[in-house]
């Protein structure tokens, strides 16, 4: 795994932003693997940033989001489509139809969950998927104890990662039980990763990550299965595994 440890979080937002800008000007065609939360959010302003500037054309580009909650259009305000159109999308020349987000209202989820699978096949695998990680080590939404074997499916959301995501809505009552994510096999399918850490409340989980034992109890150590993977880390998120190294 490469790490590369950054200052702040402006930072680390500009180190992924050029790795993407990077990949974008080498194959205007990239698939890029995307990831919603408060971490990517720098990074998709620094990619705002820098196609004003003419960095990068994403006329061509496909995307892939990682997951959304069950029950929300994408026209909910809280739903990772809007998150994706407001952050992203609608401020750069990515054509609508070449992005690609789970629908989390389908009637039949475990139907969508294999048409988001064949998408992957048939769009992707992205070039480059961009990770954050959660407190408890979930990647995407796959939560503790998910096996490393699964595909797109459906997950019930834990009370930790409710509670995390809480802030984005009136309340907590609010926060859907449910999404549907990519697994962590769709996961390692990318050709390379980059996993995102920000701040002192990811420090744990980014020792883990680096000291501890590739299990299924934390599965964002799945990623020391995969041969293309940089961590970018600000100092706060990796002071205790700087300790251990």
């Amino acid at each position: 795994m490469n790490i590369i440890v950054t200052e702040n979080k402006k930072e680390l937002s500009q180190k992924a932003c050029s790795i993407f800008e990077s990949q974008v000007r080498d194959n205007p065609k990239s698939v890029l693997g995307l990831a919603t939360g408060s971490t990517p959010t720098g990074t998709y302003e620094e990619l705002i940033e820098g196609y004003s500037h003419g960095n990068a054309d994403y006329e061509n580009v496909k995307t892939i989001n990682l997951d959304e909650y069950v029950g929300l259009g994408g026209d909910h305000p809280q739903s990772y489509r809007t998150f994706m159109e407001e952050n992203l999308f609608r401020h750069v020349n990515i054509q609508q139809e070449n992005t690609f987000i789970p629908d989390g209202t389908a009637s039949e989820l475990q139907k969508e969950c294999l048409r988001y699978e064949e998408v992957i096949e048939n769009i992707g695998p992205p070039d480059i998927q961009l990770l954050g990680i959660g407190e408890n080590g979930h990647i995407g939404f796959n939560e503790p104890g998910s096996s490393f074997d699964t595909e797109t499916h459906v997950v019930e959301l834990a009370a930790s990662t409710r509670e995390a995501n809480a802030r984005f809505f009136d309340s907590i009552e609010d926060v859907p039980k449910q999404a549907v994510t990519m697994g962590i096999r769709s996961i390692l399918k990318s050709k390379r990763i980059v996993l995102l850490a920000s701040g002192e409340r990811k420090a744990r989980a980014i020792e883990q990550l680096l000291t501890g034992e590739i299990t299924e109890d934390f599965p964002a150590s799945a990623l020391k299965r995969h041969d293309n993977v940089t961590l970018i880390v600000d100092k706060e998120a990796y002071q205790y595994a700087a300790l251990r190294r």
